[in-house]
């Protein structure tokens, strides 16, 4: 074991005989400062660098036996490589963890909960906090608020799988104060707050003074508390920083838009400024330049600039050019309607009837 662990050549004499003494004589003295760090390198992967910061946070451990025992019950539960590392840099003191009273039941309690292997892995590499609480004061009870919270165990499950960081939060002073807030000041009714929170947990944990400061942004662009976009948009920017919708202000001007048609366009459709500035301007590009349609009445229509400019936008337009350059376009449709409806109706509008005469149509989509 020493061997394995102890790279001889790299240290003097007396160290190597002091690391000999320290496990044969089970001595209580803490080891070389070298030991853990060589450990961390050895046995984990980590770099020097990183495994020294890491060994500083580390309490007093007198030998291997104990990161020993927890590398392998990770290990066998399919936590490895990279995601072991972020798990241990977070909590370096789950090194020197009992496995059987600190460990394996909390993975046994998710796996009861109807959780399989990976999704447990899934879970703690997302939530690494879960495997941090005490299994009675902080992870039951906190499984239990959540379940409840989400109205059902199936949405908890499946927020745990796929989002970040909500299960962390402070109930009593994050969550239910922003829950409030949004009802009692905001008006929003609570079945709303409840579809959002069980779609978008991120939303309802952030800080109250975030939560806040949202509020007044969407004030700000003449959107009350009482218009029914006002929680609709609270959500969207929710994703969108001030910088990133200053920057989708400042392109939309450059196409002839005021401020007053952003915010118009907002209100009909808010989801398009989750876009890239880059995307919004190539999307903007094809609809006036190629398609024609003026800067103006796309204010009409802001759902176009969520649309797929590859898989949507630009083939949809390209069947409508090559039916009129063949004289098959009889349509007296809208472009709204060419773009906004659902694939099977445009296959079986636009498509399917000309197949035979124009083969080249299916292979545009």
């Amino acid at each position: 074991m020493l061997r394995s662990l102890v790279r001889r050549d790299a240290l003097p004499p007396s160290t190597q005989l002091s690391r000999v003494l320290f496990f044969s004589t089970g001595a209580t003295a803490s080891p070389d400062p070298h030991f853990m760090v060589e450990y961390l390198v050895n046995k984990m992967g980590f770099s020097a660098d990183d495994a020294s910061k890491v060994s500083k946070l580390l309490p007093r451990i007198k030998s291997t036996e104990k990161p020993d025992s927890v590398l392998r019950f990770f290990r066998s539960q399919g936590l490895d490589g990279a995601t072991l590392r972020r798990i241990i840099v977070w909590k370096p003191g789950l090194l020197s963890w009992d496995v059987e009273t600190n460990l394996a039941p909390k993975f046994k309690l998710l796996g009861e909960m109807g959780l399989s292997e990976s999704d447990i892995v899934d879970i703690v590499r997302r939530h690494p906090i879960v495997i941090g609480f005490n299994i009675q004061k902080t992870l039951l009870p906190r499984l239990k608020i959540w379940e409840s919270l989400f109205g059902s165990r199936e949405i908890l499950l499946k927020n745990l799988r796929s989002s970040r960081w909500f299960f962390g939060s402070n109930i009593e002073n994050v969550v239910r104060p922003n829950m409030n807030f949004l009802r009692d000041e905001c008006g929003i009714p609570e079945e709303r707050i409840s579809f959002v929170l069980k779609r978008i947990p991120s939303f309802i944990t952030q800080k109250p003074d975030s939560i806040r400061a949202l509020v007044d942004r969407v004030e700000g662009i003449g959107i009350p508390r009482g218009s029914r976009m006002f929680f609709s948009i609270l959500v969207v920017l929710h994703r969108v920083s001030r910088e990133k919708f200053e920057a989708h202000v400042k392109i939309m001007n450059s196409f002839g838009w005021s401020n007053s048609d952003f915010f118009a366009a907002m209100k009909k459709h808010p989801k398009f400024v989750w876009f890239s500035t880059e995307m919004l301007q190539r999307k903007m590009e094809f609809l006036v330049k190629d398609v024609g349609i003026a800067p103006s009445d796309i204010t009409k229509w802001p759902m176009f600039l969520t649309l797929s400019l590859e898989k949507r936008l630009i083939p949809r337009f390209h069947v409508m050019e090559m039916l009129k350059s063949e004289g098959l376009w009889t349509s007296q449709d809208t472009l709204h309607t060419i773009f906004i409806s659902p694939p099977p109706n445009f296959l079986q509008k636009y498509v399917f009837p000309y197949k035979d005469k124009l083969p080249k149509l299916l292979e545009v989509l």
